[in-house]
């Protein structure tokens, strides 16, 4: 494994939650975080902008440029692109953190809802890699093992089709998300070749965000763990060079099982209490902290 040091990464949603979370185990080691999302002023309900956790990418030794993004647009992630050119040079790390999510059935889906979660979801996934494409072939050549890092679940099949436990009830969504899975694993295999790692990452048990919180409200809460341990999973990733790791759809306690990780308990949003499964994974079978 290596150091993020002088390395550059670009995470978009990064003002909370899991992109937050990243861009300070990530600035850590010393690396150029670029943080990119719409958040650039307070929202009314929402703790966090990109200038507030510039701040703390700042504190925790990295260097932070903050760029307002839709990752909808395809101006506004070239703009994206550009400044981070502008700003250190290069790209090594890519992070498809944000996300929209409704956990509704066909009836209960207006179109639009649809339509938002495809865009945020998959088509931000090509968007990004394809604009982000020739500075990580650059990185690659020098090599400075380059990543995608996408953050989608795997794709669980039962009896050669997918699983309709995973479906029903939230089709939509989970056609957005299991979409970014896809481009995942395609994309590896077109970039192995430029030397680019990619791999999507999922969380074993509910994570602490606006999201859980918004879905389950103080029981989700209290029965999730905390987005650090989906930053260290994708700073466990990002680290493994030589095309080592890729094409790979993982989640964050087994590969930390993996590096050596086995007590989980600092994780827990609340001391004692189990957290619960998250969408598209069974419970772990080993004893969770």
């Amino acid at each position: 494994m290596s150091s993020l040091k002088g390395k550059t990464a670009l995470i978009t949603g990064a003002s909370r939650g899991i992109g937050r979370a990243m861009a300070i185990r990530f600035a850590k080691d010393g690396a150029n975080v670029v943080l990119a999302s719409k958040s650039t002023v307070p929202h009314p309900k929402l703790p966090g902008t990109l200038h507030t956790v510039a701040e703390e990418v700042k504190a925790a030794g990295g260097t932070p440029l903050v760029v307002g993004c839709d990752v909808r647009s395809e101006e506004d992630v070239a703009r994206v692109v550009a400044e981070t050119k502008g700003a250190f040079g290069a790209l090594d790390i890519l992070v498809n953190n944000a996300g929209a999510i409704s956990l509704t059935p066909l009836e209960d889906t207006p179109v639009k809802r649809f339509d938002l979660m495809l865009s945020i979801n998959a088509r931000a996934v090509f968007l990004t890699a394809k604009l982000c494409l020739p500075l990580l072939i650059e990185s690659a050549q020098a090599g400075r093992s380059p990543h995608i890092l996408s953050l989608s679940p795997p794709v669980a099949a039962k009896d050669g089709r997918f699983d309709p436990k995973w479906l029903k009830g939230h089709t939509a969504y989970s056609l957005t998300k299991y979409g970014m899975t896809l481009l995942t694993q395609g994309f590896a295999e077109e970039l192995r070749e430029h030397g680019i790692a990619v791999n999507a990452l999922w969380p074993q048990t509910l994570i602490a965000t606006a999201a859980v919180d918004m879905l389950m409200g103080d029981e989700g809460m209290t029965k999730s763990r905390t987005p650090e341990i989906m930053a260290d999973a994708a700073y466990a990733i990002v680290t493994t060079g030589q095309l080592a790791l890729t094409g790979e759809a993982l989640i964050d306690e087994a590969l930390l099982r993996t590096r050596g990780v086995t007590d989980f308990s600092r994780y827990l949003s609340a001391p004692g209490v189990e957290p619960l499964p998250d969408l598209y994974v069974e419970p772990a079978g080993a004893p969770r902290g």
